[in-house]
């Protein structure tokens, strides 16, 4: 029982993380704070909502759900790697950073590669 709602609380939390991960998405300035928001707010939400699951069938049910577990793992690879490729494609394609950005670590690794 207290297990299972261990569960719902992790399916509730991930839910509230994704929620604030779009509000991310919506009010951020630039295409990378937007990435950042995408990438680890929605990757955590997603891995609660995911985790939750598998706890509630694991407790409720007494399974062990495979496909949860290749869906965390899947995501857990998955979504970091994609953030930061969307973030570099960004730059190097002339995005610019947002006025208020103090730092630029891309700008001396591109120009040590030309």
């Amino acid at each position: 029982m207290t297990l299972e709602l261990i569960g719902k609380i992790l399916v509730l939390l991930g839910a509230i993380f994704c929620g604030l991960s779009a509000f991310g998405l919506i009010r951020l300035p630039d295409v990378y704070l937007r990435s950042h928001a995408a990438t680890k707010s929605a990757t955590f939400g997603v891995l609660c909502v995911l985790g939750g699951a598998f706890l509630y069938f694991l407790f409720a049910d007494g399974t062990i759900s495979i496909k949860l577990l290749l869906a965390i793992l899947f995501v857990f690879i998955t979504s970091p790697v994609a953030g930061h490729l969307n973030g570099r494609a960004a730059y190097r394609s002339g995005v610019p950073l947002w006025r208020g950005s103090v730092r630029d670590d891309m700008k001396s690794s591109i120009e040590k590669d030309q």
